[in-house]
C-alpha cells in the first residue's frame, strides 16, 4: 500500500508538470525536447535521425493506408502510435543514464503495449478483406523490439521484415494486376524495416547506448518523459492528442526483474524473481505425501509458458477462452478453436469457398468436394483429409500435422511448421511441395498398396558456379 501510494504521489506531480508545460502555447517543441526533468541539452543526434524516418517512409506508409482506408488504416495509425512510443524511448536513453534491470521493463511497457495492440486488433479481424495487409504489419512489428537485442539488433529486423513478406506477398499477388494502391502500400511498409536497418547500423550497430550524464532512469523519468508531448516530433498531419499516463502494477512490480535486455519482448514481464512470493509447503501439504489430499478432487495444474505468436503478451494476463467455431461466412468456411474433435466434416463445398482453420488441437476435419484453397494456421495435432483442392493448401505457425490428399492439388505450402506428413494419392502425385523455415517434413508416396516415406530437405549447400548461385540439398554424412 505503501508503494501504491508513493506511486500516486508520483503520479500527481507529473501530471502537474504536464499541465505547467502545455500552458504555455507559444513554446515549442524543440524548445520542450530541450530540458527534460532538469536536464538541459538539444537532441541527440539519432534521435533527430529517427526523427526523419518517421517523417518519411513512416509518413509514407501512413498516407498509403488512409488511402486504402477500413482496418488498413485504422492499424496503421496503431503504428504511429508504436514508432512515437519508441522515438519517447530513444529520447530517454539520450538524457538519461542506464537504469537499473528492475526499471527496464516498466520503460518497455509503452512500446510494448502499443506492439500487443497491434497484434490484437488483427486477431480480431480475421474476417477482414484486409487480413493479409493486418497479419504483415502484425507479424513485423515485434522489430521494435530491437532496442532490446544486443549486440547485433539490425538482423533482428532483418529477420521480422522477412516475416512480413511472406504476407506481402500475398497482397501483391492479389492486387498486382488490379489495384497499384496495394502495391504503393506494400513497398511502403517494406521500405520502413530497410530504412530502420539502416538507421540502426549508422547510429546502434551493437545496440542502445545510454547517457553518461544526467541522473538514472527511472519510474519516475519515464513518467515525466514518455507522456509528455515534448518526446514526440513535429509530424506531417496533425498531431495525435497525448493519451493517459500508463498504469503500472505494483503488485507484480516489486516482485519482478527483468531478464538480460537482450531477451526479446516475450520475456518482457517475466522476472528472475519471480519466486520470492513463493510460501513454503510443508509435507502434509503435499499431495503425493499425503493420500488424504489425493480424494478431494484432481491437482491443481501448475502454470507452464505457452507458445504463441505474439512476443508481447502480457505475462499475468488470463487465458482467453474462444467458443469452437465452425460455419460459412460468405465464401470462407471458418473452422477455430476446435479441440479433441475427430468428427468434424464439411460436405457442402463449392469451387469459389475458401477455407480457413485457426487454432484447432488433437482434431480432425475431413472436407468433400471441391474447393479453392485451405489454410491450416496456429493448429497443433491436426488432421486434414480433403478430395480436391484448384489453388493451394497451406500450412503456418503449426506443429504435428497430417495431411491427406484423396484427389488432386496442384500445390502444398510449409511455412514455420514443426512436423507435417502428407499422404498423397495417385492421382496428386505432381503436387508441388513448398516449404520454408519448416522442419519434420515428410511425403507419402502410394507404392503397391502402401506408403513410402520421403523425408523434405532441410539442410541445403550454396555454390558459386563462376555465374550464379547453385543450391541443392546437402547430404548428412552419419
Amino acid at each position: 500500500m505503501a508503494e501504491t501510494q508513493m506511486l500516486m504521489e508520483r503520479l500527481e506531480k507529473s501530471v502537474i508538470r504536464l499541465e505547467s508545460l502545455f500552458s504555455d502555447s507559444h513554446r515549442s517543441i524543440g524548445m520542450e525536447c530541450g530540458a527534460v526533468n532538469g536536464v538541459n541539452g538539444g537532441v541527440a543526434p539519432y534521435v533527430e535521425a529517427f526523427d526523419r524516418l518517421l517523417n518519411g517512409s513512416v509518413a509514407e506508409f501512413l498516407r498509403n493506408s488512409k488511402i486504402l482506408e477500413g482496418d488498413v488504416k485504422l492499424h496503421a495509425e496503431m503504428v504511429r502510435a508504436a514508432f512515437q512510443a519508441q522515438r519517447a524511448f530513444l529520447l530517454l536513453v539520450s538524457q538519461y543514464q542506464e537504469p537499473q534491470e528492475s526499471e527496464m521493463a516498466v520503460l518497455l511497457k509503452p512500446i510494448s503495449d502499443k506492439i500487443q495492440e497491434i497484434q490484437t486488433f488483427r486477431e480480431r479481424n480475421r474476417g477482414s478483406k484486409m487480413f493479409n495487409h493486418l497479419s504483415a504489419v502484425s507479424e513485423s512489428i515485434p522489430a521494435l523490439g530491437w532496442i532490446t537485442v544486443s549486440p547485433k539488433p539490425g538482423p533482428y529486423v532483418k529477420e521480422m521484415n522477412d516475416a512480413a513478406t511472406f504476407y506481402t506477398n500475398r497482397v501483391l499477388k492479389d492486387y498486382k494486376n488490379s489495384d497499384l494502391r496495394h502495391v504503393d502500400w506494400v513497398k511502403s511498409y517494406l521500405n520502413i524495416w530497410t530504412e530502420l536497418q539502416a538507421y540502426i547500423k549508422e547510429h546502434h550497430t551493437t545496440g542502445l547506448t545510454w547517457s553518461k550524464t544526467g541522473p538514472t532512469a527511472s519510474t519516475a523519468s519515464v513518467l515525466s518523459t514518455l507522456t509528455s508531448g515534448q518526446c514526440f516530433p513535429p509530424p506531417s498531419p496533425p498531431p495525435l492528442p497525448p493519451g493517459p499516463p500508463p498504469v503500472f502494477d505494483t503488485e507484480s512490480g516489486k516482485d519482478e526483474a527483468t531478464t538480460s535486455r537482450s531477451a526479446l519482448f516475450a520475456q518482457l514481464n517475466q522476472g528472475e524473481a519471480i519466486t520470492k512470493g513463493l510460501r513454503h509447503v510443508s509435507d502434509d501439504q503435499k499431495t503425493h505425501k499425503n493420500p488424504n489430499l489425493r480424494a478431494q478432487g484432481p491437482p491443481v495444474r501448475s502454470p507452464t509458458k505457452s507458445h504463441t505468436p505474439s512476443p508481447t503478451s502480457p505475462k499475468n494476463s488470463p487465458q482467453q477462452i474462444h467458443s469452437p467455431l465452425l460455419e460459412l461466412e460468405g465464401k470462407k468456411w471458418r473452422v477455430e478453436y476446435q479441440e479433441d474433435k475427430n468428427d468434424l466434416v464439411i460436405t457442402d463445398t463449392e469451387l469459389k469457398q475458401v477455407a480457413y482453420i485457426f487454432k484447432c488441437n488433437k482434431s480432425t476435419l475431413q472436407m468433400k468436394g471441391k474447393i479453392n484453397s485451405i489454410t491450416i494456421d496456429n493448429c497443433r495435432k491436426f488432421g486434414l483429409l480433403f478430395d480436391n483442392v484448384v489453388g493451394i493448401v497451406e500450412v503456418i505457425n503449426s506443429r504435428d500435422i497430417q495431411i491427406q490428399v484423396m484427389g488432386k492439388v496442384p500445390t502444398i505450402s510449409i511455412n514455420k511448421t514443426e512436423g507435417c506428413h502428407i499422404y498423397l494419392s495417385e492421382d496428386s502425385l505432381d503436387c508441388e511441395i513448398v516449404s520454408a523455415k519448416s522442419s519434420e517434413m515428410n511425403i507419402l508416396i502410394p507404392l503397391n498398396g502402401d506408403y513410402k516415406e520421403f523425408p523434405v530437405p532441410e539442410q541445403f549447400k550454396t555454390a558459386w558456379d563462376g555465374s550464379k548461385l547453385v543450391t541443392e540439398p546437402a547430404e548428412i554424412v552419419g
